[in-house]
């Protein structure tokens, strides 16, 4: 695969779990500028990279306008990750939401602009499906939003397009599809699912799968998520810009399905983990049943090929999170 090289990329959200793995990974060949403000991303997840001479961490929050003015000085690619995550905590507190993932995404997105950046690639979301039924999701079908998270991520994609059309700035967003790895929290109210139940294992609790566990997504591992970022930044075919691309792997594990490999996967380290009970609870607020995507668009105009199917990726999720937990739990 060809590589992005000799660039400057701002990584906004860059000490997150998305945005530290995607800046490792092109601070190889590139100059890397990290935003963030630490609210949700860690210093850990980046201390290795500040000695690095082609690394700068901007500490800073994009609902300040100069701040991203600041940090779009001088580059060639936005990697746009910060955001407020989670459906429950948009639920839970709407408005801090809006003002970080629409007023914010807005800055970035204006910083951009008036900076000549030649491309602004950004973390769009499958929560904008919504309340569409079918499957598997295709970009131009979707439907109502069904959180206040959804609702923002969705504002996003229309405050991309209209500002392509309006003043010529290239944007491609990314739709992402339950994205789990390295350097993923698996503390916190909000923590998401695989993390979560790794850590309840790890310490021989047992994981509350939401509904009957027949809820299903499509899982898609980090470093295929990598790969849709640099796809998103070589391409230099005009049909393949100012559009948005499902990110994922494309088949479907039901929450079940997924804590019965966790426990496989898991059980190599600690046989003990084999007997922990799963328990049931009440259905999630704001949580489709369903999720898969089609990845047709991404493999035609971006050549998106990805590298780790959900079981291949969890095993390497498990290693890592093994090697990083077990002390903790």
């Amino acid at each position: 695969m060809n590589r992005i090289k000799n660039k400057k990329i701002l990584i906004t959200g860059g000490a997150g779990f998305i945005g530290s793995n995607l800046c490792g990974y092109f601070l190889e060949h590139n100059e890397v500028v990290c935003l963030d403000n630490f609210s949700t991303g860690y210093r850990h997840n980046i201390e290795s990279f500040l000695s690095h001479p082609g690394f700068a961490l901007i500490e800073g929050d994009i609902r300040d306008f100069e701040t991203c003015t600041l940090a779009v000085t001088g580059v060639d690619f936005v990697l746009h990750q910060a955001a407020l995550g989670s459906v429950p905590r948009s639920v839970n507190d709407p408005i801090t939401s809006n003002e970080v993932n629409v007023s914010g995404f807005l800055n970035v997105l204006m910083a951009a602009r008036n900076a000549n950046v030649k491309r602004f690639i950004y973390a769009a979301s499958s929560s904008t499906y919504g309340d569409s039924v079918v499957l598997p999701k295709v970009e131009d079908v979707i439907g109502k939003p069904l959180s206040p998270y959804a609702v923002t991520k969705y504002v996003n994609e229309l405050y991309a397009a209209v500002f392509s059309k309006t003043y010529g700035i290239e944007t491609i967003g990314l739709r992402y599809f339950n994205v789990f790895g390295r350097n993923q929290d698996p503390g916190g109210a909000y923590a998401a699912v695989i993390p979560k139940f790794v850590g309840q294992f790890l310490r021989h609790e047992s994981p509350v799968i939401n509904g009957d566990g027949n809820f299903s997504r499509d899982f898609t591992y980090i470093d295929n998520v990598v790969q849709m970022n640099e796809l998103a930044m070589l391409t230099d075919n005009p049909e393949a810009v100012n559009t948005v691309y499902n990110t994922a792997f494309g088949e479907r594990t039901t929450l079940n399905e997924l804590v019965h490999a966790l426990k496989e996967f898991l059980s190599v380290y600690d046989e003990k983990i084999a007997a922990v009970p799963i328990v049931y609870g009440e259905n999630r607020v704001g949580d489709i049943p369903h999720s898969l995507a089609s990845i047709d668009k991404a493999r035609r105009l971006l050549n998106y090929q990805p590298q780790f199917s959900m079981r291949a990726g969890l095993k390497e999720a498990v290693a890592w999170y093994w090697d990083n937990l077990k002390g903790e739990n």
